[in-house]
């Protein structure tokens, strides 16, 4: 097919898009000197696995509430599968780019290169996440919008507070793997390939506009890391939707990302409300079964005695169906992508969208809006926006020389990473909702009930 000049020049391309490149570097890394031992994008995976940020994610709810039952999925499980189903992914596409782009290969790129950057970059897409699942966002969004946070609007300016008002735990996440620190210069430093396809939102927070296209969803970005973001972009080639608004399309491998990520919690957390008694079986296997059934091996199936052995059959051949979908779309759609013009994810272009949309209506009624999980949000609201008003009234009378004695134990509780002591209020107000945002579920709990 040939298109016109204009269209290429527009085109992302892919020898920029795998950058190895780390924040620091004064030298470009190229490929086919990588140790194969040690692959740069290997490396990314390690980092991310081995971070505070990440093991912290064990005891942040998915779904359902951490509970007495051993199979209950939390932040962390949930993060090592989607960067299970991103590594098989990335590997599927890869084969495909490395025919299709052969220059690639010549300049020592591999397959497996391609599933490494989706896995680490899968690895770390809830670390920005706060507890209490997306209601913890919600509720530091909500403590700025309808709270006590309400008093800070008037001394900050628009973008500062839409960042606050609709904290993103996507943002959050850029910025605990880029931030650079004293004695700690670009976070995690992980490869820049890595942190492209982080990014599912490579936009700021404002202006807030409707947009069908997937990349303006959400924001991916605060204020105080744009100059990172745009370093970023230009090093991988990210090409603009609007010129002059930090919007930019998204890094292909993205899609993967989110691809990964949506197979597992459509699937995987519908496998967690069957095991709980929250969804019947005979439905849930009516609609798992509407999914697998040119792959199911009716004998296998029948052969199983147990309902967790049927489900959990069902699941590994639904997660393999939806990983060589997603895959499928993705491949013929390439060209597209590396335009900007794919604007939507790609299970919602592959063919099991609506047996997709079956199982998450069902979830959403049966398990997302179960008395269970609404007792959390609750408790989530009420102890995120308590243990946001007592820091933030803290570190900002700590700032204007007027500590209480209450503060000045508060602020001992504050970890030294955060460096709130800052002349800029936003920069001190955002350190403290990294802070909280950055807790377990259970620690949350237990400080807010001291603090109380």
């Amino acid at each position: 097919m040939n298109f016109h000049p204009l269209f290429r020049l527009l085109r992302m391309n892919w020898n920029q898009l795998l950058s190895l490149k780390r924040f620091g570097d004064t030298e470009t890394r190229h490929r086919h000197l990588q140790d194969e031992t040690r692959l740069g994008f290997e490396v990314d995976y390690d980092r991310i696995i081995f971070s505070d940020s990440f093991r912290s994610l064990q005891d942040k709810t998915q779904v359902i509430p951490l509970s007495d039952a051993d199979f209950v999925h939390t932040r962390l499980t949930h993060s090592l599968e989607v960067s299970v189903v991103g590594r098989s992914l990335g590997r599927i596409v890869g084969q495909a780019i490395l025919q299709k782009h052969p220059e690639l290969a010549q300049d020592g790129y591999k397959f497996n290169d391609f599933g490494a950057i989706v896995a680490a970059a899968s690895l770390a897409h809830d670390i920005g996440n706060p507890p209490f699942g997306h209601s913890g966002e919600r509720a530091i969004g909500d403590f700025f919008k309808n709270g006590d946070g309400r008093q800070y609007k008037m001394h900050l300016d628009k973008a500062q507070w839409q960042d606050l008002v609709s904290f993103e735990g996507n943002a959050n996440g850029l910025k605990i793997v880029s931030e650079s620190k004293q004695g700690v210069t670009g976070g995690l430093r992980l490869s820049y390939a890595t942190l492209g396809a982080f990014m599912k939102y490579p936009k700021v927070s404002i202006p807030v506009k409707k947009s069908k296209h997937i990349a303006e969803k959400k924001f991916g970005v605060f204020q105080s890391d744009i100059p990172f973001f745009k370093e970023l972009v230009t090093e991988l080639g990210l090409k603009p939707i609007r010129e002059g608004e930090n919007v930019y399309y998204r890094h292909p491998l993205a899609f993967l990302v989110e691809a990964a990520d949506d197979i597992c919690y459509s699937i995987i957390d519908f496998e967690d409300g069957i095991n709980l008694g929250l969804i019947p079986e005979d439905k849930a296997l009516e609609y798992l079964l509407n999914l697998v059934r040119e792959n199911l091996i009716t004998e296998k199936y029948h052969a199983l005695k147990t309902q967790k052995d049927r489900v959990s059959y069902l699941r590994a051949l639904a997660i393999q169906s939806l990983i060589f979908e997603a895959a499928h779309v993705f491949i013929e759609n390439e060209t597209a992508i590396l335009a900007g013009n794919f604007s939507h994810s790609l299970l919602d272009k592959c063919r099991y969208e609506v047996q997709l949309n079956d199982i998450i209506n069902i979830s959403v009624e049966k398990m997302y809006r179960s008395k269970e999980v609404i007792e959390k949000e609750l408790t989530g609201y009420r102890v995120l926006t308590n243990l946001l008003n007592v820091f933030i009234t803290a570190v900002n009378n700590n700032f204007e020389n007027q500590t209480t004695g209450f503060d000045q134990l508060v602020l001992e509780l504050l970890p030294e990473e955060y460096n709130t002591n800052q002349e800029a209020l936003y920069d001190r107000i955002m350190g403290v909702c990294t802070f909280v945002a950055s807790m377990s579920d259970r620690y949350a709990i237990l400080l807010h009930s001291k603090i109380k």
